[in-house]
């Protein structure tokens, strides 16, 4: 998945240059290296790009199977949860748009936003829920209302549908991490949620590798 995801990246690097004089919002309170919390900083490490500086230890993450992938729509299970990543179209006749030079997006109703190149959006997050045997745990808009272009799935050269995203479970059985990989060019990021003891905990975002 790594190597994937290195191809993936190494994009950003031939944008990021170009766009040194537009002002940058969003803030880094919610990266990796920010993180207090020992158990989920180790068990992120494992899988995200934002921790593969503290990957050398490593222990195992239980990865829940994907069920169905659709073009709004992500469903992984098992035998004790499942979990569903829903996106959909953005209107943005519906919001603010904060413009930097009359050409470069860079607020979304007054917030400064993920997922592309300081242009508008065309896709978001609507819904993010995760059902962990009888509690229904969803994430709240305002874990994702920021991050936009959501990529679902891929289609690889042989025209099987594939995904960066994941769902793993921590050996102590406790965490869930939702894992995406989304946006464009130097606007792409990865997320991911951390559900502890059946209640939403936080998000995690990192971005410009």
């Amino acid at each position: 998945m790594r190597t994937a995801l290195s191809i993936l990246f190494c994009c950003i690097v031939l944008h990021s240059f170009a766009q040194d004089d537009i002002p940058d919002y969003r803030t880094k309170k919610d990266n990796f290296l920010k993180m207090q919390e020992k158990d989920i900083r180790a068990d992120l490490a494992q899988f995200t790009f934002g921790g593969i500086s503290e990957s050398l230890t490593k222990h195992r993450l239980n990865a829940l199977p994907l069920e169905s992938v659709s073009n709004d729509t992500l469903v992984f299970s098992n035998d004790t949860a499942i979990v569903q990543i829903t996106a959909g179209g953005f209107d943005a006749a519906k919001h603010k748009v904060t413009w930097y030079d009359d050409k470069y997006a860079v607020k979304l109703d007054n917030r400064p936003f993920w997922g592309t190149e300081n242009k508008v959006p065309t896709r978001s997050i609507t819904s993010v829920v995760a059902v962990i045997e009888s509690d229904t745990v969803v994430v709240p808009a305002a874990a994702y209302g920021d991050l936009y272009e959501p990529k679902l799935y891929y289609t690889d050269a042989k025209g099987k549908q594939k995904t960066f995203c994941n769902v793993y479970r921590s050996p102590d059985n406790r965490k869930y991490y939702i894992y995406m990989v989304n946006g464009e060019g130097a606007g792409r990021y990865e997320v991911t949620w951390v559900i502890q003891d059946r209640k939403y905990l936080r998000r995690v975002v990192d971005w410009g590798f």
